[in-house]
């Protein structure tokens, strides 16, 4: 572990509740359906609360936790940096407008599921939300480019879910353990 990232690991920013919902809720009312390109922007890129390992690590253990990774990182990133009361005000900065436009949009959909142009605007929305999450994708990418086993476990994953089509869940229980011991290797000093 470097310095740097030891040093934000043991001395989180100070951040307020106020930040934190204000940030959440900025990530909530950009995000449209995105919420991981947004969260790891305003995150990482303008609010600078975490590094880019940091923001990968998070969202890895997130990755093993039920429910949207979205709001697990909310979560996570709230009670990191404010105890319990940050990863509460940080979920409900979050999720406010999404609850309210949702059921509204969900009342407006059923009762008009079958017109034709509101399917292809669902079908262009469901293309772009595609390739934000392969863009989001790549950036995660980023802290890991000078590691070869990485790179590597992170191909594997592409390919059995995309190519080979294994669930989610075998991809993961093979995979974890694998990349965990190689870590745990690449980090130990060789004697």
């Amino acid at each position: 572990m470097t310095d740097v990232v030891r040093r934000a690991a043991t001395h989180p920013p100070v951040v307020s509740l106020r930040d934190l919902f204000l940030a959440f809720l900025q990530v909530s009312l950009s995000a449209l359906g995105g919420g991981m390109v947004w969260a790891r922007q305003v995150l990482v890129e303008q609010r600078r609360w975490l590094d880019e390992q940091e923001f990968a690590d998070i969202l890895s253990l997130c990755q093993f936790m039920p429910g949207p990774n979205i709001a697990s990182m909310t979560l996570c990133v709230g009670a990191r940096l404010h105890g319990t009361s940050g990863a509460l005000v940080s979920l409900a900065g979050f999720i406010v407008i999404p609850w309210t436009l949702g059921f509204a949009l969900g009342a407006l959909y059923l009762h008009y599921a079958h017109f034709g142009p509101l399917q292809d605007i669902l079908r262009g929305i469901s293309a772009a939300a595609a390739g934000m999450v392969m863009a989001v994708g790549f950036k995660l990418l980023t802290p890991h480019r000078r590691r070869p086993a990485a790179l590597l476990f992170a191909a594997l994953g592409f390919a059995g879910l995309a190519f080979v089509r294994l669930p989610l869940v075998v991809v993961v229980l093979v995979l974890a353990p694998l990349s965990i011991a190689a870590a745990y290797f690449e980090r130990r000093p060789i004697r």
